[in-house]
């Protein structure tokens, strides 16, 4: 093993030739799964401290001693909050509360409470997640601490709330805020309220309204300590980045040495032992600038943050050796293994690994993340190779010169074991790497063993992605699509059911955090159509399974699974019928294309002809009901919804006729000839085709139309894609074309769906170049938006998302 990685960075040149400079909205870094994601939201990578999709911090720190002066070349220094008196996320606590209007001195220390109620946070009108249930309008809380000491640096009010609050701290109002908050804010408390703190009995007062939705109170008081300053860091200078599909390039100046540092998630979709494998190499080449000898030195701090929900957790971090690796390690005390489900969550279960080959003989410790920046400074704290606490950084350092004509490499090892990674109707499952019964150790081993090997793999499969999608669709729509698709691939988990069968279960990022939802499979499916169709069906299997089961009795599909990781059964609050059921039988469809026969559409035929059956009924004209688009709201006789029809049912039609089954191809094929006929009188609109039938005056993008070319359906004229991209071009705006005519925002994968009706590549561009647009010059920093403004590029909501492998529908055209 120590040869094979020695030779591999001996010899290997990461070549990026053909990928271009593009400012992303985000810039992905580690990216294996919706729990273990991190991305610089900033143009410099050292501008920032490293964020998980979700927006929290999780930090990774890079610094480089050149001769004695040091440098900071990746993230910032993480913030750090000593507690106070703790929120529910560390621990639990109890309040005095009232849910009826106290006399006007309520929030004075004085104040005599003991009428009132006891009750723990957080208090919240959701029983699974309350300590406390609150469902009334007014909620007023009095939390009592005692403390020993005044000296504190900086204060900060750590609350989260739904609806508007108004906080105060030993009778001085602290905090007031109309509205609500999806996650802990940090508030800092003003010097006046500070000064009335005293060493004994103190009151944290809360008054809360629930003015609508939902409910929530939770908080604490946190101290941010004075950090030792770190000796005189520099910042190095980026020269460069690039993105390419699986890696993640920077190029830094620092002092008389050149820095190259490449991110390297190996996300190959022909290998789902590997696509599964989660780890991540981080790659640094250090050359001297100026010919002459340096001594160099390089730190990589990762933060216990990784492993956490929130940065108030315990955990314990320790140092080992196996299989030739030195091995940092890091989880939480608790270790609550799939206790927790939704949207804004951080897995805190499972262990965090940092690794590097013994041979490079690197200095492994653990510290905290205040002593981190400090780690050439002259400061002095002790090296652990075992700790407790919070907020610790797993930390290597690697030893070497450079001078002219040589190169001081590393790599290093970022990998996560979750344990179990999804609850599958009941059961837990492990990840795909560890059904097969690996171990984590053995995953590392085996990612340096093959680091030279596994690299040139990811590169010629970046350069296919660029070439297939240059020629496809042009530079700009290169550039999209391999910032995409890491993006798209790792908001899954790739795993087996019981009975062995592929899942690949996405995560509804952003949105509701719903597991494996059909219309979000839907638009994510051509990336994995043009590179793999057995991840799609990995995307559907679960679906077949809900219904063929008899756990889901409905004549249409269901709408999702869970909750993210809890995938026992739908839990979303309506159905999407129309919508899910065309959508499981078009994709159905697109893999039969895609494979040359219906083998798998045979599997879940009878299936599929109980969806189809519903889509014969109703789904021409669709009663009042939501569709993907359901930010949008519901909307009757939707004409977009009702191609969609069509095209399962012709879907339904082609592969009946892949089965041999001519009679039942025709008889499906000219139902939906006939549908399509009177959807055109139904829809039209002079110069276009509108929104909801026969509502004048309307427009919408007809996105759906896409699967009658790309499938060769033959069920709508051409003319009828052509009218629309006509109309369609008439409406872009500086940062793409509308979803519909409600609203100015739009979804840009719908948009890539809609470009691709058109032939024409002058039209083609024009659709694509104002995404590109939205992408380069968009103010809002997170993995890219796929729900944006198109008058001023500005995220409206959802980030993250595996929507964005739809960008690749243009692949499908051929």
């Amino acid at each position: 093993m120590k040869k094979a990685l020695a030779i591999g960075l001996a010899t290997l040149q990461l070549s990026s030739a053909f990928a271009q400079e593009m400012r992303a909205p985000a810039y992905p870094l580690i990216t294996h799964d919706p729990y273990f994601s991190v991305w610089s939201t900033s143009n410099k990578l050292n501008e920032s401290t490293t964020k998980h999709w979700t927006g929290a911090d999780q930090s990774l720190l890079g610094l480089i001693n050149v001769d004695g002066t040091v440098y900071r070349f990746m993230g910032d220094v993480e913030k750090v909050y000593n507690t106070v008196i703790p929120a529910s996320d560390e621990k639990a606590y109890d309040v005095a509360y009232t849910e009826s209007e106290p006399a006007a001195d309520w929030m004075n220390p004085s104040f005599n409470d003991k009428s009132w109620k006891r009750g723990g946070a957080p208090f919240t009108d959701n029983s699974s997640t309350a300590k406390t249930v609150w469902r009334s309008h007014d909620l007023w809380t009095r939390r009592e601490f005692t403390l020993d000491k005044t000296a504190f640096n900086k204060l900060f009010l750590k609350i989260n709330h739904d609806d508007n609050a108004d906080v105060y701290l030993n009778g001085e109002k602290i905090y007031s805020y109309v509205g609500w908050l999806n996650k802990f804010g940090y508030f800092e408390i003003p010097e006046a309220a500070k000064r009335k703190l005293v060493k004994g009995k103190n009151v944290l007062a809360i008054h809360v309204v629930n003015t609508r939705g939902g409910a929530w109170l939770d908080a604490g008081i946190m101290d941010e300590p004075k950090l030792q300053p770190g000796g005189n860091i520099k910042l190095a200078t980026q020269d460069k980045v690039t993105v390419t599909a699986t890696q993640t390039k920077y190029n830094f100046t620092a002092g008389k040495a050149s820095l190259s540092l490449t991110f390297t998630s190996p996300l190959l979709p022909d290998n789902l032992d590997l696509l599964s494998r989660p780890v991540t190499y981080i790659t640094t080449k250090v050359s001297s600038s100026d010919r002459a000898k340096h001594d160099v030195q390089v730190y990589f701090g990762v933060s216990s943050s990784l492993a956490t929900n929130s940065p108030g957790q315990e955990v314990k971090a320790e140092q080992y050796n196996a299989n030739n690796l030195s091995i940092l390690k890091t989880g939480t005390i608790e270790q609550p293994v799939l206790k927790k489900k939704g949207d804004d969550l951080r897995i805190d279960w499972g262990y965090l690994y940092v690794a590097a080959g013994e041979n490079t003989t690197p200095l492994q410790y653990i510290a905290t993340a205040a002593e981190a920046v400090n780690a050439f400074g002259p400061a002095k704290y002790k090296r652990a190779t075992r700790l407790e606490g919070k907020q610790l950084m797993l930390s290597t350092v690697f030893k070497g010169s450079v001078n002219m004509g040589s190169e001081f490499s590393n790599v290093l090892l970022v990998g996560y074991d979750d344990l179990y990674a999804i609850q599958y109707f009941g059961q837990n499952l492990k990840a795909w790497w560890a059904q097969k019964g690996s171990t984590i150790d053995q995953e590392l081993s085996q990612a340096a063993t093959d680091y030279k090997s596994i690299i040139e793999k990811c590169e010629a499969f970046d350069q296919k992605l660029y070439n297939e999608t240059l020629k496809a669709g042009g530079e700009q729509y290169a550039q999209l699509c391999e910032l995409a698709y890491r993006q798209s691939v790792s908001a899954h988990k790739v795993l087996k059911d019981p009975q062995g069968d592929i899942l690949f279960l996405s995560k509804e990022n952003f949105s509701n955090g719903c597991i494996n939802t059909v219309d979000v499979t839907y638009p994510s499916a051509p990336l994995y159509l043009a590179y793999n169709p057995e991840l799609l069906k990995g995307m559907l299997n679960g679906i077949y399974y809900y219904s063929e089961s008899g756990k889901w009795t409905k004549p249409f599909p269901a709408h999702d699974l869970g909750t993210y990781p809890i995938a026992n059964g739908q839990l979303y609050g309506e159905d999407m019928p129309v919508e899910e059921a065309g959508n499981m039988i078009i994709l159905t469809a697109a893999i039969a294309k895609a494979e040359g026969n219906a083998n798998y559409a045979k599997k879940h035929w009878n299936t599929l002809t109980t969806w189809v059956g519903y889509l014969v009924r109703d789904g021409f004209d669709p009663a009042n009901q939501l569709c993907t688009d359901d930010f949008a709201g519901h909307l009757a006789r939707n004409a977009n919804l009702s191609v969609k029809a069509i095209m399962g049912i012709a879907g339904y039609a082609m592969l009946a006729g892949q089965l041999g089954d001519q009679a039942t191809e025709k008889k499906y094929h000219d139902t939906a000839v006939a549908m399509a006929k009177r959807w055109m009188q139904l829809a039209a609109d002079g110069d276009h085709y509108t929104l909801a039938f026969e509502k004048k005056g309307t427009w919408s993008q007809k996105y759906n139309l896409v699967w009658d070319k790309l499938l060769r359906l033959n069920v709508f004229p051409k003319e009828v894609y052509e009218k629309e991209i006509k109309y369609y071009l008439t409406k872009q705006q500086s940062f793409g074309l509308p979803l519909d005519s409600r609203r100015t925002y739009t979804k840009s994968d719908w948009i890539m769906w809609t470009a691709a009706l058109t032939d024409n590549q002058q039209d083609w561009n024009a659709f694509v170049q104002p995404l590109y647009k939205y992408a380069a010059e968009t103010s809002t920093r997170v993995p890219l938006c796929d729900w944006h403004e198109t008058t001023d590029g500005k995220q409206v909501g959802f980030q993250a998302r595996s929507v964005v492998g739809g960008y690749f529908i243009k692949l499908l055209d051929k």
